[in-house]
């Protein structure tokens, strides 16, 4: 702690490597301070009506100026409260069309920037968030006076963190996204140009950014380039250009979901689930969210999110995760298509979540970490676990109870036609997978309020709490 430094602040991880400011906690609230090496540039955004028009199209965070005990006194200007998000993801854990939109809301504030005569100084794909449903820029520190004739600074970051693995998920394979889990500064464009087919060599955005800059990364990687020989290189005019052109690239890039295993699970299999039995099931469900009132809920193993929007249509914020990109990219383009505010799809692997990575492991936080919530639902999930993945019942019952206070889980038994479908190429060595297995599993950290057999079915609806 430095000598400057208030005790009762909390620095986040997240923002320690920019000079210009970072975020605290200070009793539970975020602010962010802005420091006096940032103080021209800060000016420079409100006065020229950057920030408000940014607020106002919702790209940028809005945020209240307060007049509280900075974090480091010594280098405070201002002292910011942001608005706060209901929850933070990364970019490893969003669908195809939620990194291009990020992609091409990270380019629209860049030109409207550059309008303002400002630029944007980094173009981290971490600086966007998914806010009422739409991506916003929340780095209100990410801006810049413009010099006519420099180039872009962010302009690599771009490539690595939006363009390179766009590309990859258009051309190659959609789980290549997650290359974004080990490449936290973004796919290296050397990597990307070997991943991708040939075909996109006829490609002539790709082979420009992508191709064409990796080969300049390589050939001057070695090589001492003076600011001064870069100044004066590029016009305002080419500038815009840059920026066309990039926007074109991503506009260009197309990923449409097929051969998912469950992405048509609600939708054409009858099996395991009568239309007037599965409606049972809505109302059931429906009925325990009423009862318990959650303000945020997670849905695990959401597929398209059928059952999150009984939660996310009542205003109550959900995060419907699914291991499935087809899945999460059909329940993305439902949420744009009808506007929804309350409900964030998102990619997870529950057998592998997102783990805490960066320096130290504290730049981006575990799925863990970002809990508790007031509710979790798991339904047609505990097979899957338990089965295909040997996930032990109190293994399971033990991670959950870390996750939040109730959870609304169902159990389907042996007999079921979909777990019939999973053991019929493996031997059943799973004896305590039993409707009182599971009840004694969970029983351990969880009071069970209901248990709600399912008309026509075997399977059981349970509302638990953690004790």
């Amino acid at each position: 702690m430095t000598p400057t430094q208030n005790k009762d602040a909390e620095r986040q991880g997240a923002s320690f490597r920019d000079p210009s400011g970072f975020l605290f906690t200070r009793q539970g609230t975020l602010y962010r301070q802005v420091n006096q090496l940032y103080q021209a540039e800060y000016e420079r955004l409100i006065g020229s009506g950057l920030y408000a028009k940014l607020v106002k199209a919702r790209l940028l965070i809005p945020h209240e100026e307060v007049d509280i005990e900075p974090a480091e006194a010594g280098l405070a200007y201002k002292i910011l409260q942001p608005e706060l998000l209901d929850f933070i993801s990364y970019p490893y854990e969003w669908s195809f069309s939620q990194l291009k939109d990020a992609a091409l809301a990270t380019l629209k504030i860049q030109k409207l920037a550059l309008e303002a005569g400002m630029s944007l100084k980094d173009s981290s794909a971490y600086n966007i968030q998914f806010h009422h449903g739409k991506p916003l820029l929340i780095d209100t520190l990410s801006f810049e006076t413009y010099q006519e004739g420099e180039p872009w600074v962010a302009y690599r970051q771009f490539c690595q963190h939006f363009l390179a693995p766009l590309a990859l998920m258009a051309h190659t394979d959609v789980r290549l996204s997650q290359l974004l889990r080990v490449y936290i500064d973004g796919i290296p464009l050397d990597l990307a140009t070997r991943l991708l087919p040939t075909r996109t060599r006829l490609d002539f955005g790709l082979g420009a950014h992508i191709r064409l800059h990796a080969a300049a990364q390589q050939r001057y990687s070695d090589k001492t380039v003076k600011k001064t020989e870069v100044k004066r290189r590029m016009s305002r005019v080419a500038f815009q250009g840059l920026m066309d052109s990039l926007e074109s690239a991503v506009r260009k890039l197309q990923w449409k979901p097929a051969g998912t295993e469950w992405g048509d699970y609600y939708t054409t299999s009858a099996s395991h689930y009568t239309a007037a039995a599965f409606e049972h099931k809505r109302q059931v469900v429906e009925r325990f969210i009423q009862r318990i009132t959650p303000r945020c809920v997670w849905d695990l193993g959401a597929n398209t999110g059928e059952f999150s929007r009984l939660a996310s249509q009542q205003g109550i914020f959900t995060v419907a995760f699914d291991i499935d990109p087809a899945a999460v990219e059909l329940n993305y383009q439902a949420v744009k298509q009808h506007k929804e505010a309350h409900l964030l799809p998102l990619i997870l692997d529950l057998t592998n979540p997102s783990p805490s990575l960066g320096w130290a492991n504290q730049e981006r936080q575990a799925l863990v970490e970002r809990g508790p919530v007031d509710a979790v639902l798991a339904l047609a999930l505990v097979h899957h676990l338990a089965i295909s993945n040997n996930v032990p019942l109190p293994h399971l019952a033990a991670y959950l109870r870390q996750l939040s206070r109730w959870l609304i889980i169902e159990f389907v038994p042996k007999e079921d036609s979909q777990v019939q479908k999973l053991l019929a190429t493996r031997q059943d060595i799973f004896s305590e997978y039993t409707q009182a297995g599971f009840e004694s599993a969970f029983a351990e950290y969880y009071k069970i309020h209901e248990a709600v057999p399912m008309p026509e079915t075997q399977r059981v609806l349970y509302l638990m709490e953690v004790k």
